[in-house]
């Protein structure tokens, strides 16, 4: 198999490619990386209460560029084959020249969503990420998951493993895309771009009121695996766009209709907090807590074993676990 190149503990909308038109706008990184330019933990406060940074979370803004080049040149945890470029945001030039990049272009072959850190997986052949999306293709059809993701709950699952199976489909209101449920959908609804999921998940430890699933998607759809956690009325830790869903009512969660419920900051309650030993405005910058941690591939020839790529935790993922007293079992 050709050359191809591994990004490890990347952050969500940083990373711009071809097929990619936009970059999102980031208040921080989601990315440990591991030659670190702070000390674990550390955090810098600035301005107003309101602007307090999560702690644990590397802030853009107060990178050069030269550390930020650092920082993404020290998270390629794998790579294999002729290099190519490498189009990431505004620091194409500095990163080429510091990852001794030639001529040839990158492709993004998997990735992360935008919001949550992980796994980049970047080929610089075209036969290797034709071949490779042809294996992601493939699994798909066989229900084979072949990507597994950490994630931290607000809530615990009924069980502690199963699947998710919901139709979704993605609205846009006021040019902003949100991801629904439809119960039993028609044979219309699927030719208009709704779509059956599936996810498998696993609980691996639980805290008060916490846990630590994991999760491994058979389908893919945007916000899929949190608008799952959210059916399971466990949303994801920093999940700000759809945990509102989520209502209570002495001490009872219920689903709240997804159709007429905006987004909001998350909404943790003041134990939470101050087991996470944050603020209530330190709280609503909290990152995705959902973290793309491996990778299934095929070998390099036919024979050879697969390959099982794994990117280490984000400093503030690591944090939390900590705070919460969740252990992997």
């Amino acid at each position: 198999m050709g050359g191809y190149r591994v990004l490890g503990q990347v952050w969500g909308g940083w990373w711009r490619g071809p097929g990619v038109s936009s970059a999102r706008k980031v208040a921080g990184f989601g990315t440990e990386a591991r030659r670190q330019l702070q000390p674990r933990g550390s955090s810098k406060r600035s301005g107003s209460l309101g602007n307090q940074s999560f702690p644990g979370l590397l802030q853009p803004e107060n990178l050069s560029r030269e550390e930020l080049v650092d920082v993404l040149r020290a998270s390629v945890v794998d790579q294999k084959g002729k290099p190519g470029e490498l189009t990431l945001f505004s620091v194409l030039p500095e990163l080429s020249q510091s990852l001794g990049l030639g001529e040839q272009e990158l492709q993004v072959v998997r990735a992360s969503g935008k919001e949550a850190s992980g796994l980049v997986l970047l080929s610089s052949c075209p036969q290797t990420a034709s071949r490779l999306q042809k294996f992601f293709a493939c699994s798909r059809r066989a229900q084979r998951p072949t990507a597994t993701y950490w994630a931290v709950t607000d809530g615990i699952p009924a069980t502690s493993e199963g699947k998710i199976q919901a139709a979704l489909k993605l609205e846009y209101v006021d040019g902003v895309g949100s991801v629904v449920p439809v119960k039993s959908p028609s044979r219309k609804d699927i030719l208009e771009g709704v779509k059956r999921t599936l996810s498998h998940f696993r609980v691996m430890a639980t805290g008060p009121g916490c846990a630590l699933v994991q999760l491994q998607p058979v389908t893919v759809f945007p916000s899929q695996l949190q608008v799952h956690m959210v059916l399971q009325l466990c949303p994801v830790l920093g999940d700000h766009r759809y945990s509102a869903r989520v209502g209570t009512v002495l001490g009872q969660r219920f689903l709240l209709p997804a159709e007429s419920t905006k987004p909001q900051k998350q909404v943790l309650d003041e134990a939470f907090l101050r087991r996470l030993h944050l603020t209530p405005a330190q709280a609503a910058q909290m990152p995705l807590h959902l973290h793309l941690h491996c990778l299934h591939l095929p070998g390099t020839r036919p024979r050879d074993a697969p390959i099982e790529l794994l990117a280490p935790l984000p400093s503030y993922f690591s944090r939390t676990l900590q705070s919460l007293g969740l252990c992997q079992q």
